[in-house]
């Protein structure tokens, strides 16, 4: 009987990368793969990159430097690189680490099979196309494999927006949307899996026009029997329409929790980074969703340092923060991304810029511990999604995010479990059921 080939895959980044790596996992299912979770043991590894971080290009060439060894002692072992790092550099990774056997982007991994096939009789495989078909009426359909409870599904990709920092529009390119019926359809594929709660990804994921819009597509998803929970994410503001936020009001199974990113609370920096909208029109917006929503947990990104920030224009942003009290944030000091309109402009000082992320973190920080503390006592509901590191304990989400620890649970892993919050940790809540 034959053995089957192993294949290792990291993940880098964004939840789509995640959901990605899956996908490219199941194509190559169908070439006779099964995933190891160690790169040692593999045939076939593939690092999925993200572009959006700090230096990311370098850091995945630092990695290929240490599978490097790998590929020595074992020649057959072939090694890929995917994702949005792999659409930026292309042919230069080949050029830069010989021991690079396939370059592929992340709207054309549905031809992995064909690629795989390619190196395996010697050649080396690149394709950073922007193909016409879509990728996922290619990929085969995910075996009917139990799943486990939450799941990520891709219902839109590329950005059209073109912030003056991000390179997305030019590795994911422009926006596209799946049609609503096959998102509909892996719906369905998911719950027969397990799955209770699905969390739709897209880079710009309320620009979604599937024949549907992400509000219609919620309300349509609403009606799956069997799931109990829908997320979404990433948002912009200026697509925030009156029927999505009229869906957090009237739509029970859509979480009370919403990402919805600002970048800046200065109208000057957010014009020069081509945001469109401005913070008053934000917190107005903000307004009008908690209008519809009153408990709904806010989440948002944050660029400090960006070209041209001053104290002032840094100071709005803290105001903005000091309003709207998150209950989580990102916050990341500028880095330069090349080919984007922000990399010719000059740098703010590092150590301003440091003095600032740290001091935007720690207000972020205590706004999300005061409100952590606000729910001790306070009866939320877990989808039970693993056991806990204690006996007797599981560990799974509220409907607003939270990680909760749920102490002697006799709940079953896919539960959906009402508990009272009994205390509040660094990064998680413990509750006792109901």
């Amino acid at each position: 009987m034959t053995q089957p080939k192993k294949l290792f895959i990291k993940t880098y980044g964004c939840q789509m990368n995640v959901y990605d790596s899956e996908r490219m996992a199941e194509s190559l299912g169908g070439q006779g793969y099964v995933t190891t979770d160690r790169a040692d043991d593999a045939d076939m590894i593939l690092l999925n990159t993200c572009h959006i971080r700090e230096k990311a290009a370098e850091k995945v060439y630092s990695e290929l430097g240490r599978l490097k060894p790998l590929k020595d002692a074992r020649p057959d072992l072939k090694i890929g690189v995917a994702g949005c790092v792999a659409q930026a550099e292309g042919e230069e990774i080949m050029r830069r680490q010989p021991a690079v056997d396939l370059v592929v982007g992340p709207q054309s991994y549905h031809r992995l099979p064909e690629m795989e096939a390619k190196v395996r009789s010697g050649q080396s495989a690149l394709d950073t196309d922007f193909p016409a078909e879509d990728k996922f009426d290619h990929l085969k359909g995910r075996p009917k494999a139990k799943r486990a409870p939450a799941a990520f599904l891709t219902v839109q990709e590329g950005c059209d927006k073109f912030c003056a920092f991000c390179v997305v529009p030019y590795t994911r390119g422009a926006e596209v949307s799946r049609p609503a019926e096959k998102v509909l359809e892996e719906a369905r594929d998911l719950v027969e899996r397990g799955v209770r709660e699905v969390t739709l990804l897209g880079q710009n994921v309320n620009a979604y026009h599937g024949g549907m819009t992400l509000a219609e597509l919620i309300r349509a998803l609403a009606k799956v029997d069997g799931l109990e929970r829908i997320r979404y994410t990433t948002s912009h503001p200026n697509d925030m329409g009156d029927d999505l936020i009229a869906a957090h009001g009237e739509v029970p199974e859509l979480m009370p929790y919403l990402h919805l990113p600002v970048q800046s609370g200065s109208d000057h920096i957010l014009k020069r980074m081509n945001r469109s909208h401005t913070a008053e029109s934000y917190l107005k917006l903000l307004e009008r969703i908690r209008e519809a929503r009153p408990d709904i947990l806010l989440s948002g990104d944050f660029i400090v340092g960006f070209p041209e920030e001053s104290d002032a224009d840094f100071e709005a942003t803290m105001e903005l923060v000091r309003q709207v009290r998150y209950g989580y944030a990102y916050s990341f000091k500028y880095s330069t991304r090349p080919g984007t309109p922000a990399a010719e402009r000059p740098l703010v000082d590092p150590a301003v810029a440091d003095d600032r992320l740290q001091r935007l973190q720690g207000l972020i920080t205590q706004h999300q511990r005061e409100i952590q503390q606000s729910m001790v006592g306070r009866e939320v509901s877990v989808l039970v999604e693993k056991k806990g590191r204690l006996p007797g304990q599981m560990l799974g989400k509220s409907e607003y995010l939270h990680a909760v620890h749920i102490e002697n649970c006799t709940a079953a892993i896919g539960d959906i479990q009402r508990v009272r919050v009994t205390e509040a940790k660094t990064n998680s809540l413990a509750a006792v059921q109901i």
